[in-house]
């Protein structure tokens, strides 16, 4: 396999898995918009700190109310993350690798793009709605046809390793969002509004029923500790890298518990400090302080892979049954753009 093709699948996932995501951020204060008591001001920019695109955002709209974020959340061709921005960048790599996806992923994608792109003239409140329902249904009709549809070879592998990091990286950022939308004064923390909050933070992971399976109280340290350390939930953040960490051995041939690579060596290394963590040490360190580090090093995995299966030199991908550091790959320019 070529590194293009590689770096191209990769991103493909990527970009649609965080497209759905975005649309999760946005669902959360759409939620709350509805849940929370008359009187209760709005909070829109948090939306876009979470994002850490604060500065860009400021340069390009006066003010963060409900119009300005969505549409640049959203809508925004020249945000390289909003949603439509997302799906063109997918769907240009996509099409750059017809050759080795299937037609029915291809036809999602480009389906996908035209029903975004087609919405962006709709304001009112209740398409808005709709269209980020569609937004997540179509991720996920996306990720049912690659697996229908699609060898589960080394491109497979790749094209679910960047799903599944984003996706990791998006639980984190959506956990956080809780940081940036709290309640007015310390004082609401525990009432029926600070629950409201929590119960639209795990709607917005589509996590609320699973939840509730296994937990009959919403109490926030439960809840993180679903969403963060949960080894059966397909969106928490350790299934979700301990999952890649599988995908990554599959690409090299590593026997698993071993590494011979920068990047398998720092997914490893994530996973094992995840699965002997606590909720207890997680909180008394402080939560917002373990997500913002998580967050910094799903992107230094994210880099790590870069360097080790596209920044190298001539020839062809992965040797079947080698170690990862005999593997060599086409030259590629890495040009996708990483999560802020």
């Amino acid at each position: 396999m070529l590194s293009r093709v590689a770096d191209s699948i990769y991103w493909l996932n990527r970009y649609i898995e965080r497209a759905e995501n975005v649309a999760r951020f946005i669902n959360v204060n759409l939620n709350l918009m509805l849940d929370l008591p008359a009187g209760m001001p709005q909070q829109w920019q948090p939306l876009v700190s979470v994002t850490g695109d604060m500065e860009l955002f400021n340069s390009r709209y006066l003010e963060a109310n409900s119009n300005n974020v969505i549409q640049f959340l959203t809508f925004d061709e020249e945000y390289p993350n909003s949603i439509i921005s997302c799906l063109k960048i997918a769907r240009e790599n996509a099409r750059s690798i017809r050759e080795v996806i299937s037609s029915e992923m291809w036809e999602e994608v480009n389906s996908f793009y035209l029903m975004v792109k087609e919405a962006s003239t709709a304001k009112s409140l209740s398409a808005l709605s709709k269209l980020l329902s569609d937004v997540k249904m179509a991720s996920h009709s996306f990720a049912g046809v690659m697996d229908a549809t699609m060898s589960h070879n080394e491109g497979w592998h790749f094209g679910k390793l960047g799903r599944l990091l984003e996706r990791a990286d998006k639980t984190a950022r959506i956990l956080d969002v809780k940081y940036f939308l709290l309640l007015p004064s310390a004082e609401w923390v525990g009432t029926p509004l600070d629950r409201i909050q929590w119960i639209s933070l795990l709607r917005s992971a589509s996590a609320y029923e699973m939840y509730r399976k296994c937990q009959y109280y919403i109490i926030p340290s439960t809840v993180a500790e679903f969403l963060i350390l949960n080894r059966q939930f397909p969106r928490s953040i350790y299934f979700c890298l301990w999952q890649a960490e599988q995908c990554l051995h599959e690409i090299t041939q590593t026997p698993v518990g071993s590494w011979s690579n920068g990047a398998e060596r720092a997914l490893g290394k994530l996973c094992s400090q995840l699965g002997y963590l606590t909720i207890e040490e997680i909180i008394q360190s402080g939560l917002h302080e373990f997500l913002d580090g998580m967050q910094s090093s799903i992107n230094q995995v994210g880099d790590e892979i870069y360097q080790t299966f596209i920044a190298l030199g001539d020839s062809y991908c992965a040797i079947p049954n080698q170690p990862s550091n005999n593997i060599q790959l086409h030259s590629s320019s890495f040009t996708q753009t990483s999560s802020s």
